[in-house]
């Protein structure tokens, strides 16, 4: 039990820090918005999604919903914190529709995470709080795994990795195998389920990515006498192609993350 016990905080410290690089990820793609003041065709959906995760997953790790799981109150508590500077600027640089969308999914998060959080002091106790309190955090961290689906729908499409960014796959990956296995040493079905969801989907970003890595919002020109050039990145509005018979137009610089 001593060895479990070693094992289980060493895999708890591991996923505190590989969930802090995840959270960290996508400063690259926030770089990015801040420089073109355009969130492009990158999607707001996940990070309200991961903020309600997150505040409900350090709910969860309290010592008195959860015992032994302090470490997934502090990493959880962090990410919550960084989750939400990225939706505020989000929010500042999105047009108009995604804004309204991103807005909504907010206030979903704080009416869903404060429901959860009144209902299990006012009215549960011991192992039905625990239960309720668990259940609701897997669910939301299965939703928060399953929230790059329409990037990865996107990259089978375009057969271009230009916003699903490697960084962020490949933190998905670690930092949902590093849980599971926590949750598996720890026993705990809520911590190991999700993560076992999200290990696997980041394995699945991460065969997408060795696909289309060479594929970065590069055109292809077709048709005969070099003609019109087809965008492959997934980009805001239309390029207007030059005028003049039988010309090409030629490739610009690719954008990269």
């Amino acid at each position: 039990m001593g060895a479990v016990s070693i094992l289980h905080t060493v895999f708890g410290v591991f996923g505190d820090a590989t969930g802090l690089f995840l959270f960290l990820a996508p400063t690259i793609t926030f770089k990015r918005i801040l420089k073109n003041k355009s969130t492009e065709e990158f999607s707001g959906i996940p990070y309200p999604m991961t903020l309600l995760n997150c505040l409900l997953s350090a709910w969860y790790g309290l010592p008195f919903i959860s015992e032994n799981n302090t470490l997934v109150t502090v990493i959880n508590g962090t990410g919550a914190i960084i989750e939400a500077v990225y939706v505020l600027v989000f929010v500042i640089y999105a047009p108009k529709k995604e804004k309204t969308k991103v807005i909504g999914l907010v206030t979903f998060v704080l009416a869903a995470f404060s429901t959860v959080a009144l209902v299990s002091v006012a009215a549960l106790h011991g192992k039905t709080r625990r239960y309720f309190c668990g259940f609701a955090a897997a669910i939301f961290s299965v939703i928060m795994y399953g929230s790059p689906l329409s990037i990865m729908r996107t990259v089978i499409r375009t057969k271009s990795v230009e916003f699903m960014p490697f960084f962020l796959s490949l933190f998905v990956f670690l930092c949902g195998t590093s849980w599971f296995i926590f949750g598996l040493l720890g026993n705990d079905p809520f911590v190991y389920v999700c993560n076992g969801f999200g290990s696997v989907l980041g394995a699945l970003q991460l065969i997408l990515y060795a696909i289309y890595r060479k594929n970065k919002g590069e055109k292809a020109t077709t048709g005969k006498d070099g003609g019109s050039a087809m965008e492959m990145g997934v980009r805001n509005g239309k390029e207007h192609l030059e005028k003049g018979k039988s010309m090409a137009v030629s490739p610009p610089e690719n954008g990269r993350l």
